[in-house]
């Protein structure tokens, strides 16, 4: 495949990278509320994952962020330090780790994620995109954008957060998701597509523009209508150049002999690596035209950027499937998409503060279920299905588990449904076994496979042992290319039990056993 220069394709990228811009907007500001961080901080983390990781990233299409996934490491890490800026050592050394474990390669971990939980991933957050969504689309905003939690820190579930949002209806941002939704909807077809404004123009941006419009003659002609400050994006304004340069934080260097930060950065460099490869994978599942991302890659460029984010006042970061799969979703062909959507944080946090603050979080809200719908499209539950049950119900499980728990935690249940299966399928494949009926007894011949390993040496035992007396067996490992010891034992003691069992023993291709036959 030929590389393409990520400015290969700037018809795609720019409007992805507004889009994606608009979505990571209040996902900052949201994250950074819920870790009990400076507003300004969840920006920072922003604005560093898309110019910086964007630009060193593998990945064409992937977006970093702050995550939901680390708010509570990260709460609890400020509280136990005791200052934001004594945490901010921990998220640079956190980064260090991150960029000794890309050294290591220990990227390649995430080849070892079956797809049944991968996909089980993707749809989990589809669904959560739009359980989450539902409240602030009509107009209850109590709940921080961007969490992904089952357990909400003020002790609220995703399902009674429904019920508190239906008991609080606010007719004005209804109307403005539902004509977002309208717009959005509208923007897909494909024969709009071929008109070269609705190229251009992407929907997302009609969307919000469309919301602050409506607000607007909200106040002129139904005042009860208007949606307040805490229905709209709230950026911290700084009313001059020096004063948004105090917005900047730099970390506290004087407890870095305390060994509790080191337990938090490693803490953080874990969990950020692991979600970070888990989006990467599901990024690349994503990505129409399927390109490999080099995991370890991915890894050196996460950590450069926590150790710039931390030294600037920014929060730890990850891969977010959530902003991947609204870029993905906008057209993004390149990387170029990422960096814009980091430039667009920076510039209008700078100059344009005020107009961003005069979007509704209800014309958003449509954005997000709208990327939410495509990720848990009732196809993908059908085609899952349709291969059988060793991969829907692993995928199912990790659907389940993620809403009910959190990302990790569904992602570790999952593998361990997944797991049982591909044991379960290992031990009914190790070999082939063919049984014939002659006059003396039975003839059993067992050809081994490829790969024989020490996960085989239950199945073998089984068969073996119930192998009748006065038979004839060939155990043939011609085609293997590795026979582990423990399969080897077993033939081993099988070799004492053939000769109490009056079965006539050969053996093919097996270690000190090149042609060997023992018994009758």
């Amino acid at each position: 495949m030929i590389k393409q220069s990520i400015f290969s394709h700037p018809k795609n990228d720019f409007p992805a990278g507004l889009v994606v811009f608009l979505v990571a907007l209040p996902l900052c500001l949201g994250i950074a509320l819920a870790s009990g961080a400076p507003l300004f901080s969840g920006l920072i983390a922003g604005i560093v994952g898309g110019i910086v990781v964007g630009s060193l990233s593998g990945s064409n299409v992937s977006v970093s962020g702050p995550a939901a996934g680390l708010t509570v490491i990260v709460l609890s890490a400020i509280e136990s330090l005791g200052s934001f800026q004594a945490f901010l050592v921990a998220v640079t050394i956190a980064g260090a780790i991150q960029l000794l474990l890309g050294v290591l390669k220990a990227g390649i971990v995430s080849h070892y994620f079956p797809s049944s939980v991968i996909k089980g991933m993707l749809a989990a957050i589809g669904l959560i995109l739009i359980l989450k969504q539902i409240p602030h689309a009509l107009g209850y905003d109590a709940d921080f954008e961007g969490d992904d939690a089952f357990i909400q820190p003020d002790g609220e579930n995703t399902f009674s957060e429904l019920l508190n949002a239906i008991g609080a209806l606010q007719p004005g941002a209804i109307i403005i998701s539902v004509l977002a939704l309208a717009v959005l909807i509208l923007w897909d077809r494909p024969k709009l597509k071929e008109i070269t404004f609705f190229k251009i123009v992407p929907g997302g941006l009609v969307a919000v523009a469309l919301g602050i419009v409506l607000n607007q003659i909200y106040a002129l002609v139904a005042p009860q209508m208007v949606l307040q400050k805490d229905h709209m994006v709230q950026l911290p304004v700084a009313s001059d150049f020096s004063e948004f340069l105090g917005l900047f934080t730099t970390p506290d260097l004087s407890v870095i002999t305390n060994p509790q930060v080191y337990i938090i950065a490693l803490t953080i460099a874990i969990v950020a690596s692991l979600e970070t490869l888990l989006c990467i994978e599901a990024t690349d599942k994503l990505d129409p035209q399927k390109r490999i991302t080099s995991t370890n890659k991915e890894l050196k460029a996460q950590g450069v950027g926590n150790i710039l984010s931390g030294l600037i006042g920014g929060l730890p970061m990850t891969s977010v499937i959530v902003r991947s799969s609204a870029n993905i979703d906008a057209g993004a062909k390149t990387k170029l998409s990422a960096i814009i959507h980091g430039v667009l944080l920076f510039i209008t946090v700078i100059f344009i503060p005020n107009i961003l603050n005069m979007i509704p979080l209800a014309s958003l809200a449509a954005i997000l279920l709208v990327v939410g719908y495509k990720l848990a499209k009732i196809s993908l539950f059908k085609s899952m299905y349709s291969l059988g049950w060793d991969q829907f119900i692993p995928f199912a499980i990790t659907v389940l588990a993620i809403l009910f728990t959190d990302l990790l935690r569904g992602i570790g249940i999952g593998m361990v449904f997944s797991i049982f299966y591909i044991l379960r399928n290992n031990y009914r494949t190790a070999f082939h076994y063919n049984s014939e009926d002659s006059e003396k007894g039975k003839r059993i011949n067992i050809r081994l496979s490829e790969e024989m390993t020490f996960l085989n040496k239950g199945s073998m035992l089984v068969t073996l042992r119930d192998i009748p007396e006065n038979s004839e067996v060939v155990i043939d490992g011609t085609h293997s290319k590795n026979i582990d010891h423990d399969v080897k034992e077993v033939i081993q003691n099988f070799l004492e039990t053939a000769k109490h069992k009056n079965i006539k023993l050969t053996i093919k291709n097996i270690g000190q056993w090149k042609n060997h036959t023992a018994g009758l």
